[in-house]
Parts: C-alpha cells; sequence; structure tokens
C-alpha cells in the first residue's frame, strides 16, 4: 500500500461517516438543534483549539525532531485557525474542555505513524468535510450582516485549503516513513478517527433530540 491507497481505501471504508459529517445534521449537533452563526463559530473555534492542543502534546513528547518540527508546525496553524475564528465572533465564547472524544482519542496515540495517520489522515478527512458544511451554511444563510457571512464563508474556505495541504503532507510522510505492518495500523487507527467524529455527532444530535 501507498499513501494514496491507503486515503482511498479509509475513504471508502467510511463513506457514510464522512457524509454525516459533511451534511446539516452536523450544523443540528454543534448547535443543539438550533443552526446560528454564533454557535457554529463558538463550536468551529473549540475545535481549532483542541486540534492544537493535541498536536503540541504529541510535539513535546516526540524523540525524532523531525517529527516535532512537523507537529509544531501544524499547532502553530491549528493556533492561527483558531484566533482567526475567534475573530469571527461576535462574543468570547469559548469551551476549552469541549475536545471531545476523537482528541481524547487522538492523544492516546504514542506510535509516530498511528500519530501522522490518525491526526493529520484521519482527523483532517473529517475536518474537510466539517469545513465544506459551515461554507454552505455561510453562504446561504440569511442574516443581518451579509457582509459578515460572507467573510465567513471566505475563512472557512481559506481554514480548508490549509487543512487540506495538511492532509498533504501527512499523506507524503506515511509514504516516506510506513513500511509492511504500519500500511494496516494506519489504515486502523484513520479510520477509527472518523467513527469516533461521526459517532460523537450521532450522540450529540440524540441528546438534542431526547431533551
Amino acid at each position: 500500500m501507498d499513501a494514496d491507497g491507503l486515503r482511498a481505501a479509509v475513504e471508502a471504508e467510511h463513506a457514510d461517516a464522512l457524509d454525516l459529517l459533511g451534511s446539516r445534521e452536523l450544523l443540528v449537533a454543534l448547535s443543539d438543534g438550533d443552526p446560528r452563526p454564533a454557535a457554529l463559530l463558538a463550536a468551529a473555534a473549540d475545535s481549532e483549539y483542541a486540534a492544537r492542543e493535541t498536536f503540541r502534546e504529541w510535539a513535546d513528547g516526540a524523540a525524532d525532531p523531525a517529527l516535532r518540527d512537523v507537529f509544531e508546525a501544524v499547532a502553530e496553524q491549528e493556533d492561527d485557525h483558531f484566533h482567526r475564528v475567534r475573530t469571527a465572533m461576535d462574543d468570547d465564547v469559548h469551551d476549552p474542555e469541549r475536545s471531545g472524544p476523537m482528541h481524547a482519542y487522538l492523544r492516546g496515540r504514542e506510535d509516530p505513524i498511528q500519530q501522522v495517520a490518525a491526526g493529520m489522515v484521519g482527523r483532517t478527512l473529517v475536518s474537510l468535510r466539517t469545513h465544506g458544511r459551515l461554507i454552505d451554511f455561510f453562504d446561504a444563510v440569511d442574516g443581518h450582516d451579509h457582509d459578515h457571512d460572507r467573510d465567513c464563508a471566505a475563512l472557512f474556505r481559506d481554514l480548508r485549503a490549509e487543512t487540506a495541504a495538511c492532509l498533504d503532507d501527512g499523506l507524503a510522510i506515511l509514504d516516506e516513513r510506513a513500511d509492511g505492518d504500519d500500511w494496516a495500523a494506519a489504515e486502523a487507527v484513520a479510520g477509527y478517527t472518523i467513527r469516533l467524529a461521526a459517532d460523537d455527532l450521532r450522540d450529540a444530535l440524540c441528546s438534542y433530540r431526547n431533551s
């Protein structure tokens, strides 16, 4: 297997989960049933913050200097994303504890190949879908501040492009470093990362509908 094959296999195996993560149900889950710009921006800020903390933790624990540099660069990108989303928010609503089961799982990965596969492949495939849905929302929302909504759509387009570059970097690292059984482990952790994100979304929907 190579990195392109890994991505194709993961996307095919977890197509339903990825579709759910890019659906309108995502907006419902992130906003307790009432998709509004403020709630969605707050949820996006929480997500970027959680990613920053995950990659900072990995960078601090990395024994390989090259991977430490990679994880530090991703952490810096996520920090930039976090602050750009915060700038778009009208208030200072942010829950640093809202990292969710996906990031708890990521932070438990200690093997470098698994960290790259889970954090730079599985997680980014999730983020590409969620950013896409947020772009669609802000493009279509009929709010009182059209300029702000257009700016938010443009922001998430930029974040999505930068996240796609992170995915490309992760795939390139796997092509350089993975060998033999590494590929099976990489596919497993990338896929499980996606499943956790989708299951968390389903749990949020159930909680909203049963409230």
